[in-house]
């Protein structure tokens, strides 16, 4: 692969994990939030995207969502196998959240392909997409695991894909804002993960 091509590769992969996948997660992270105020709440908000016809629902899954995931699944996969690791040498944060980065990376391709054949998948073959699946889910303690380890290593792949896109798109270019970048990044993982643990947790109360 040339150096212009995998140079467009790689900024495409950036843009695509912010827009339009990471906004993606932050919607259903929210949308999950709701399942705080109980089984009617979750319900009622999960049953607002039945009101889409179901022709444009699946336009929208894929070219919103499948997709863009699709490609940036895969090149990451890419290049999470041709990176080259150096906190041994450096142990730096920003060292560390670029070996994290990766491994989150591969990690979220098994979860994710696992969350959308227990959801998305079983929807297709007629299960309802509800409060009592997400609570059937989350009854095994294993599964509960599984799901919150899978909602923190999205919340910190995003986070961290951000402080990532702005440097790669040359928006933060000094090392002083990249430094306040990193600092926002890092509240801003917190508090998604807050927002997705507590709702998976929810289900499971």
């Amino acid at each position: 692969m040339s150096k212009d091509r995998e140079f467009l590769w790689r900024r495409l992969h950036s843009l695509l994990g912010v827009i339009p996948v990471g906004l993606f997660l932050v919607f259903h992270l929210s949308l999950n939030f709701t399942a705080v105020g109980g089984e009617e709440a979750y319900n009622n908000a999960t049953g607002a995207m039945e009101l889409v016809p179901h022709s444009l629902l699946l336009l929208m899954e894929w070219v919103i969502i499948y997709i863009p995931l699709l490609f940036h699944a895969f090149y990451g996969i890419y290049i999470a196998f041709t990176a080259t690791n150096n906190t041994k040498r450096f142990g730096t944060f920003r060292n560390w959240a670029f070996r994290i980065q990766r491994i989150t990376g591969i990690f979220l391709v098994i979860f994710i392909a696992w969350h959308i054949f227990q959801t998305r998948v079983q929807k297709a073959f007629g299960a309802e997409v509800n409060w009592d699946m997400m609570a059937e889910i989350t009854d095994n303690p294993a599964m509960l695991v599984f799901y919150i380890v899978g909602i923190l290593s999205a919340t910190f792949h995003l986070a961290n894909g951000l402080w990532s896109f702005l440097v790669s798109w040359g928006i933060t270019q000094s090392p002083s804002s990249q430094k306040v970048v990193t600092y926002i990044s890092m509240i801003f993982f917190v508090l998604l993960s807050i927002i997705g643990v507590v709702a998976i947790v929810s289900f499971a109360i």
